[in-house]
């Protein structure tokens, strides 16, 4: 839904060779970004932090289903799944609309076809935001890195339990599959964390050492747009039967 909303817009300011604010001018005064610059920036900062939110939603469940799963058949039912994303879609809506409210500044960065939230060179009323949006991205990105971690943890052990003395060959099915699942946890959870981290290290770099750099800020930007088109791929590779016996012929022969 992000790549549908935004991509047409940046193509549009690429055909008619004008910036977003020139596309859809409007704001208040001469030195704040035009509308649809500031819908532009709302959107990114959006799509950036509701999908980590419901990844952190997604991995609390694998987390509890593994390691709880008495407490997670008794209290975690089908009309929580379906009421957690609204409610993750509401409340991200809601803190990233504040810079619309005047608390944060949206800015249009060079070379005019992207829009984001000012993190460097305003004062401190315009770059508590950036810092609260990068303090709220590295905490969910730390729990859901000790959410996976602890799955993983789980899902070794469940692997390393060896078949009864005289099973068939067949009872040692359950391993690998266990171990398929640990692998591709495994590679999603660092794919994520190198792809976010960098949006949150220049947030903070431009808020306290005044570390202006376009350049820097874009290409966080586009890290963190990075997960969402390689996460999906890593997953469609990973289930794919050639695949999955090239893995486990690797683990056998180690």
């Amino acid at each position: 839904l992000g790549k549908c909303l935004l991509s047409p817009i940046v193509l549009a300011a690429y055909a008619y060779n004008r910036s977003l604010s020139e596309l859809g001018p409007g704001g208040r005064g001469e030195d704040e970004p035009g509308v649809l610059c500031q819908l532009f920036a709302f959107l990114m900062a959006f799509f950036g932090l509701a999908p980590t939110l419901l990844l952190l939603a997604m991995a609390l469940e694998c987390w509890l289903s593994l390691g709880h799963p008495y407490f997670y058949r008794r209290h975690l039912t089908r009309r929580l799944g379906v009421a957690l994303g609204p409610a993750a879609g509401g409340l991200c809506a809601l803190f990233c609309a504040l810079p619309l409210l005047g608390f944060g500044v949206p800015m249009q960065y060079c070379p005019g076809t992207w829009c984001f939230i000012r993190m460097a060179g305003g004062g401190p009323r315009d770059l508590a935001f950036p810092v609260l949006y990068a303090g709220l991205m590295g905490l969910l990105v730390v729990a859901i890195g000790a959410c996976n971690v602890s799955s993983m943890r789980h899902l070794y052990g469940m692997a390393r339990r060896q078949p009864r003395r005289g099973a068939p060959p067949a009872a040692a099915a359950p391993r690998m599959e266990e171990l398929d699942h640990l692998i591709l946890l495994g590679l999603m959870t660092v794919l994520f964390t190198v792809c976010s981290l960098p949006l949150i290290i220049r947030a903070y770099m431009g808020a306290f050492a005044a570390d202006i750099n376009e350049n820097a800020d874009l290409s966080a930007l586009r890290f963190l747009s990075v997960n969402s088109i390689v996460d999906p791929w890593v997953f469609i590779i990973f289930r794919t039967s050639v695949f999955r016996s090239f893995v486990r012929r690797v683990c056998r022969r180690l």
